[in-house]
């Protein structure tokens, strides 16, 4: 066999030494990837002319959607990790849950209290939930972050607060923390039937036991929902003439008490709405007439499922010859059983009397007051003192 020369050798590289140059330019280099722990991690990719958008927010795992059938009851964890000042997005979120009311013995009521202060009524409510077992209640705290809290919560309270932003009258923020409450009550917890909204200033008129009865025998929301009040016409007009034309009508337009219990199907109705809100979350150009926590949950409501509601309240409050804008406070002098007596046999005043489209069944009704406002803080001594022969004793 012939050996190949040098010279012919040297001829077949510089033949083949083109074709490595173009087969090493054309193919692509692979990213380095990199071991840890047995999970393989490839390096970030930089690209250009390219947006990267996040992903929509998800329901969390154990939450179930408005198209599933039965509502398990199921203690779901809290909702992811959302950015402070991305409401739509946890509003998002709970517009998806389940509206139907829980499949389960154990249905919750979620007190929902919204506050600047550190509750100095929470004593009374301590004795409100003492010995009830926590398969029977939830509750949930909007604290105005720009207020010390001294003493923090504590007790049945404590680790309650869900994440919270400033409020102030006059102006939609209420309204928000209202809704953001809401949407953490709904989110938290599958077995939330009833979602009653308070302030610090409230307190209980009856035991639990009567409480919980009384509320989840109800298939209808408790709100206030008054047509043709006295200066109606301008508080519709507070953020300028026409300006809430043409979603919210003046005919449309309605007044009540912020402070209200809804079912499970009205809470969702309040997070997913983006229609009505549009409107009343623009800013009041009359601070004089502005309350939009007074008017968007009455508007809605009245506007979505009038025979849905029973349209008053469950919280008292006493209004007489107050022209403030503030409501009567009870003081410690007030405080004692005459006082509850007379808050309990009160009837509630009943809106429209069947012309808002609600059930005229309601011309009949006497329901009980359950909660009452406001009580001062120093009031909190003598209702103790007949928090179990008066006010929790049915």
């Amino acid at each position: 066999m012939l050996s190949p020369s040098p010279v012919s050798l040297l001829c077949a590289l510089l033949l083949c030494l083109p074709l490595a140059v173009i087969f090493t330019i054309s193919t692509p280099s692979s990213p380095s990837t990199t071991s840890t722990g047995g999970v393989t991690t490839i390096p970030n990719i930089t690209t250009t002319n390219k947006t990267t958008v996040n992903p929509p927010p998800t329901v969390p795992r154990n939450s179930e959607t408005h198209n599933s059938k039965p509502n398990k009851a199921i203690t779901v964890p809290p909702p992811p990790s959302l950015e402070e000042d991305n409401d739509d997005s946890l509003f998002q979120l709970a517009a998806r849950v389940n509206p139907n009311p829980p499949v389960t013995p154990n249905k919750k009521l979620a007190f929902m209290f919204l506050t600047a202060t550190p509750l100095p009524l929470a004593p009374l409510w301590e004795l409100f939930f003492n010995n009830t077992p926590k398969t029977l209640y939830n509750i949930y705290i909007h604290a105005d972050p720009t207020f010390h809290y001294d003493p923090p919560f504590t007790g049945v309270f404590a680790r309650r607060v869900v994440p919270s932003k400033p409020t102030r009258r006059f102006s939609p923020t209420l309204i928000s923390a209202a809704r953001r409450l809401i949407s953490h009550a709904l989110l938290h917890d599958a077995s939330n039937y009833m979602f009653a909204l308070l302030s610090p200033s409230c307190i209980p008129l009856h035991s639990f036991n009567f409480t919980y009865k009384t509320l989840v025998r109800s298939n209808k929301s408790f709100i206030e929902i008054l047509k043709n009040e006295a200066g109606a016409y301008d508080r519709w007009a507070a953020r300028g003439s026409d300006v809430m034309l043409p979603e919210v009508p003046l005919h449309s337009f309605r007044i009540g008490s912020q402070f209200f219990i809804l079912t499970r199907r009205h809470a969702r109705t309040v997070v997913a709405d983006r229609r009505l809100w549009s409107k009343f979350r623009l800013p009041c150009v009359d601070r004089s007439t502005c309350y939009p926590e007074e008017h968007y949950f009455a508007t809605l409501l009245s506007t979505v499922d009038p025979r849905g509601c029973v349209p008053a309240t469950l919280t008292h409050v006493d209004w007489r010859g107050r022209h403030d804008g503030h409501p009567r406070t009870y003081g410690a002098a007030e405080a004692d059983p005459g006082l509850i007596v007379a808050l309990r046999r009160a009837r509630p005043r009943y809106g429209g009397d069947g012309t808002n489209g609600s059930d005229v069944s309601v011309t009949k009704r006497r329901d009980t007051f359950l909660f009452a406002r406001k009580f001062s803080a120093d009031s909190v001594g003598p209702l103790l003192g007949i928090a179990n022969d008066v006010i929790f004793k049915d």
